[in-house]
């Protein structure tokens, strides 16, 4: 086994904490000795024990450590936040080589991490696999580099661009676009954000309910812009079932699950936002669902990273054209799903 391979089942392991440990990167850890794995481990949950000291104590013959390797995806913590530093418990068991994927941008860490575990006398390797961790991790990157949450543009579209019908005195109604292989693979991406934020229109007119119901694990932040508190009480999103953020202009007001957050409306909205998002409530990704005039304010200034445009084989031939011409990037990816398919941009 080589060291590619071994931090690609780190990352493996790393994934499975999506979701559950914002705003904590993802880890995991691979305990190796000769060319063997006796121990692995990842982070599960925000506030509990670390992937480095789960993969070690999974080890059942211990005096295998000194002779061993730890393979872990991001610089081992050197500071006591809800648990002790991952760095000094790796010196204590007697670990002799570590190699590590990215190198940790929380400037608690920022190669404190690697200075203990060399003073400590372990070898230190670094760099293995480097972009396949920093986008595993893009939203602790984003948090610590840019000091703003990773944000996601997705939003479905006809075949000839247009993302709504024409609307009739105002019915409310849902028009599916995409087919339900691409509505699973929605909801598997809202499990593993923080939040997600959609427009008053859509609130009004789709009525969605913005939760997981067709995969498993969290249900992301539902949030949306209402300045004047129009929005009905009977539409899906106030109804208690998970935590809700309304912002307007009106009031800073907490009911029950719902968060009604009082912005200025007369400068920058959206960053006003988005510093809620990063600062009051401290999480690291948002999904941006729509409507077409939300997802263009965030577009036009440039507020974005990620864009997941879902193309349905069908036509409206009339109704609400998709904000894709805004979109600069050139696709770097197409996903297949049957008849459907999905358009990948980076804002790079």
């Amino acid at each position: 086994m080589n060291d590619e391979l071994l931090m690609q089942r780190c990352l493996q392991l790393a994934a499975l904490g999506g979701g559950y440990v914002s705003p904590n990167p993802m880890v995991g850890a691979v305990v190796v000795y000769g060319d063997r794995i006796i121990g692995e481990g990842y982070h599960k949950v925000y506030g509990q024990s670390h992937a480095e000291p789960n993969a070690i104590n999974s080890v059942s013959d211990k005096s295998l450590l000194k002779d061993s390797t730890l393979y872990v995806n991001l610089e081992p913590c050197c500071h006591w936040g809800k648990t002790p530093p991952c760095a000094d418990f790796i010196v204590e068991c007697g670990i002799k080589k570590v190699v590590i994927c990215n190198s940790d941008p929380n400037p608690k860490v920022a190669g404190g991490g690697v200075k203990i575990l060399k003073d400590g006398g372990i070898e230190v390797v670094t760099g293995v696999l480097e972009k396949s961790g920093r986008e595993l991790n893009k939203r602790f990157f984003s948090r610590h580099e840019r000091n703003r949450p990773y944000i996601i543009l997705k939003w479905a579209q006809t075949l000839d661009g247009y993302m709504d019908v024409e609307r009739k005195n105002n019915n409310v109604e849902k028009y599916w676009i995409t087919n339900d292989a691409l509505k699973l693979w929605v909801h598997k991406q809202r499990a593993i954000e923080d939040c997600i934020l959609v427009g008053k229109e859509t609130i009004i007119n789709d009525n969605p309910k913005l939760n997981i119901r067709y995969y498993t694990g969290p249900n992301p932040i539902r949030m949306t812009i209402d300045k004047d508190l129009m929005i009905p009480k009977d539409r899906f999103l106030f109804d208690g079932t998970q935590k809700s953020v309304v912002f307007n202009a009106k009031k800073d007001l907490i009911e029950g699950n719902t968060t009604y957050v009082k912005l200025n409306f007369e400068v920058g909205v959206l960053e006003q936002i988005i510093h809620y998002i990063y600062s009051d409530i401290k999480t690291s990704s948002l999904i941006v669902e729509g409507g077409k005039f939300t997802l263009e304010g965030f577009i036009k200034e440039n507020l974005w990273d990620e864009a997941n445009v879902l193309v349905g084989n069908k036509r409206f031939y009339k109704g609400l054209i998709s904000p894709k011409e805004l979109i600069k990037s050139k696709i770097s990816n197409k996903m297949y799903f049957g008849s459907d398919y999905i358009e990948q941009y980076y804002n790079l």
